[in-house]
This record gives structure tokens, C-alpha cells and sequence, in this order.
């Protein structure tokens, strides 16, 4: 499993996105699974559009674990939750 850089915001979102693609290519395998995202503790709408472009580049194959609940709130309020989280504990799938 790939970590995530703690902060992503509009002002660093090209980075963050290019540090997450060098994490994810040298992870072993060709398609790593699953991103951690627990260290992630600083964000704006910037990071959803980070792991939006991280999905895509998997082929929708990516998973992110760990999300922070304040992230999936922003997903939500944006209504792109359920395109890039896995129903959290207890929550059917929709």
C-alpha cells in the first residue's frame, strides 16, 4: 500500500500529484491496490481532484484507504463520494 503526502491544497496540488504518481510507480507491482490516506491531515477540494486523476490513471482500479472523515464529507458535499470511497463502515452501498 502507497502513502499519500500529508497535505494537498491548491497551491501544491501539481506536486502532491506528481509525488503520489512516483509513490505509485515504485510501489511493487504493476497496479499498486490501495493509497493509505490516514497521513493525510491537510486538504482542500484541490485533494479530490488529486485522487480523482490518481483513479483515472489506474483505471479505476485504485483504491484509497483510510480516508479522514473530513475528506469524505468534502466528497460528499461535492457528490463524488461514492466514486472514489468504498462505503464506510456500517453505510450500504448506494
Amino acid at each position: 500500500m502507497s502513502s499519500f503526502p500529508g497535505e494537498v491544497r491548491l497551491s501544491n496540488a501539481v506536486a502532491a500529484l506528481a509525488q503520489a504518481r512516483v509513490a505509485l510507480g515504485s510501489a511493487a507491482g504493476s497496479t499498486p491496490g490501495s493509497i493509505d490516506l490516514a497521513g493525510l491531515t491537510v486538504f482542500d477540494s484541490a485533494a479530490l481532484a488529486v485522487l480523482a486523476a490518481l483513479r483515472r490513471d489506474a483505471g479505476g482500479s485504485l483504491r484509497f484507504a483510510n480516508p479522514p472523515p473530513n475528506l469524505r464529507k468534502l466528497a460528499a458535499l461535492y457528490g463524488v463520494d461514492a466514486l472514489l470511497f468504498e462505503p464506510a463502515d456500517g453505510q450500504a452501498a448506494a
